[in-house]
């Protein structure tokens, strides 16, 4: 069976979000959708600032261009753009992924719309492109991303000490999780049932 190429851009639709892939039309909303809880701030993260948005989005095209990246706007259940999310790291010749540089509006963070959205993610990964294992890496020091990563069911591989350089100058000690294709029958139940439950 030939599976098709990681970087295929492909619309993952839910009940309370739509991955669309990023374009650059996307950008008055997604500029919008920074504003909100002025996430650029957070010096644990690297969030686009308001006027640097259209510049991220060519990047992110750029990366998908060389086959690095697959990138997505987070369209919320009315259809507005309130985040972005990526594979990233992709090593098409292991069939791995990272789902990472991610970020949303501070109106649609705890809500369904980040589960589904993962559900989504991770199902395409396991289910379509016949991945063995998907990884997420965060900061060891932005612990809601973490608790969201771990509500997934994600397992902490470990902590990359020192990792990289942030753009304030400080060493970033990387916290790295995956989820791996024996492990998702499983997540899958959990996050499906999560998805399920009253608001």
């Amino acid at each position: 069976m030939t599976l098709p190429r990681i970087t295929q851009p492909v619309t993952l639709q839910g009940q309370h979000v739509r991955l669309e892939p990023l374009a650059v039309h996307h950008a008055p909303a997604l500029t919008e959708a920074v504003r909100d809880g002025e996430l650029w701030k957070l010096w644990y993260t690297a969030i686009p600032a308001p006027e640097a948005m259209a510049a991220e989005i060519a990047r992110r095209l750029a990366l998908l261009a060389t086959g690095s990246m697959l990138p997505w706007a987070v369209m919320d259940a009315s259809g507005r753009a309130v985040g972005m999310t990526t594979y990233m790291n992709i090593d098409a010749s292991h069939q791995r992924v990272e789902i990472g540089s991610t970020w949303y509006a501070r109106s649609a963070q705890r809500t369904p719309l980040n589960t589904e959205a993962k559900r989504l993610l991770l199902g395409h990964a396991f289910e379509t492109l016949g991945c063995i294992a998907v990884e997420f890496r965060t900061h060891r020091f932005n612990q809601q991303s973490r608790r969201a990563i771990e509500r997934l069911g994600a397992q902490l591989d470990g902590v990359l000490r020192c990792h990289q350089r942030a753009s304030n100058g400080t060493l970033r000690d990387t916290a790295v999780y995956s989820i791996t294709a024996d492990e998702w029958p499983t997540v899958r139940a959990h996050l499906d049932f999560q998805l399920a439950r009253p608001a």
